[in-house]
């Protein structure tokens, strides 16, 4: 139980974050937040009940940026369709969890390129979190610039940024949410926070019927929507496959814990979500002793009370989101000490897929330029014998992508 409140309360920042980050994709805030919080409690019934797993699942940070900046902004998707991408890319997974397939896409994949994904989207995230606490602003003249540090907006994101970072390298638990917190109240005394946003403390489940089940499937015979559901299957099949295997302290547990997550995801399409996901923090659960199902069990039924706090979270500022983007960003990114940068067959395409994600702004360019790129400079390095059959059928995929005009 200690674990379990351990873990929510290291978890509990996404109830904001994450309707925060989808309303820019048109959804609904207050809808898009129930839905965050109804997805992270099934999630963690079905790590608690089907797993009887330590592990944690909710809506993730890579995946809710995937879901916007990718699905959303680079495909042209709408949020509408976006869910129906996700419910199939939650099939597919839930496909791969059922059979051999994990296995096999484990073996075929290298290393260096799930990694390598992991790295980019970070930098991805952390770019966004400068963007969006105005710390980093459009330039006609280099692209972006930094800001003025006296903006309200900036300050606010810098000064809560000095308050996160000895809290999370302290290990106070709680650091995400307290960061937050005192981000709010910077920004009110910096007069950026606006009150008339705060409704009514009566939960309400008005407007939710919007993104319930509001999948569209009108794009289903594009290619687009068919490469956007490829690429989406692939960051949330390696993904939740990586965090897992590093983090599961009973290995005998995966293979039902990778299906409640394919389940999870599946949910949360329905539910009107991005894709659910292990989460990193559930690592602090497992640190406080939780072993088994109730850990996340004590964890989902905490999110429970946090629909009634939604009339607060409306008026977290931005700034007070940021760092928290920010320093997620740097955990991911440490994926990159797993890439072989003394080999430059490997280096090479992780830095253009690491590369090409925030200088495009899309995750799914970054991976197509490096799956793209590994087979080529692996042949011309004459070391064709390390390409798989798998690799050669996904680059070629992202190259007709692009020749069609992604």
């Amino acid at each position: 139980m200690l674990a379990g409140l351990t873990s929510f309360i290291t978890i509990a920042y996404i109830i904001a974050v994450n309707g925060a980050i989808l309303s820019n994709a048109g959804m609904p805030y207050e809808a898009a937040t129930i839905a965050t919080v109804f997805s992270a409690l099934i999630g963690c019934m079905l790590m608690a009940f089907w797993a009887k797993s330590p592990l944690i699942l909710a809506p993730g940070m890579g995946d809710n940026a995937f879901f916007v900046f990718t699905l959303v902004f680079s495909f042209g998707l709408t949020w509408q369709q976006a869910l129906a991408a996700v419910l199939i890319a939650g099939i597919v997974f839930f496909i791969v969890s059922m059979t051999k397939g994990a296995v096999y896409l484990s073996k075929k994949i290298p290393s260096s390129m799930i990694h390598a994904m992991t790295a980019g989207i970070g930098l991805f995230i952390g770019f966004l979190g400068l963007k969006n606490g105005g710390v980093i602003v459009a330039s006609e003249g280099t692209f972006v610039t930094l800001a003025s540090l006296r903006d309200p907006h900036a300050l606010t994101t810098l000064l809560t940024l000095i308050i996160v970072v000895p809290l999370f390298l302290r290990g106070v638990r709680g650091n995400f949410l307290i960061g937050i917190i005192a981000g709010t109240i910077i920004g009110i005394l910096l007069g950026i926070v606006d009150f008339s946003q705060m409704g009514s403390f009566k939960f309400s489940m008005a407007g939710y019927d919007e993104v319930f089940f509001a999948f569209d499937f009108s794009q289903i015979h594009s290619f687009q929507f068919w490469i956007a559901v490829f690429s989406l299957s692939m960051v949330i099949i390696f993904a939740n496959m990586g965090a897992q295997l590093g983090m599961l302290p009973d290995a005998s547990k995966f293979r039902r814990s990778f299906q409640a997550n394919s389940l999870s995801i599946i949910a949360a399409s329905m539910l009107g979500c991005s894709p659910t996901t292990t989460a990193a923090e559930g690592a602090a659960g497992i640190a406080a002793g939780g072993r088994s199902g109730l850990t996340p069990f004590v964890t989902g039924l905490l999110f429970i009370p946090a629909l009634f706090l939604i009339p607060i979270l409306k008026i977290i500022p931005s700034s007070a989101i940021a760092p928290v983007l920010i320093i997620v960003g740097c955990l991911m990114i440490q994926g990159m000490r797993h890439v072989k940068l003394d080999d430059f067959t490997d280096a090479f395409p992780a830095y253009l897929m690491i590369a090409v994600m925030p200088l495009t702004f899309s995750i799914v360019n970054g991976i197509a330029f490096g799956f793209i790129a590994y087979p080529i400079v692996k042949i011309v390095s004459g070391r064709r014998a390390e390409v798989s059959g798998a690799m050669y059928v996904i680059a070629a995929l992202f190259l007709v992508y692009f020749i069609l005009g992604a």
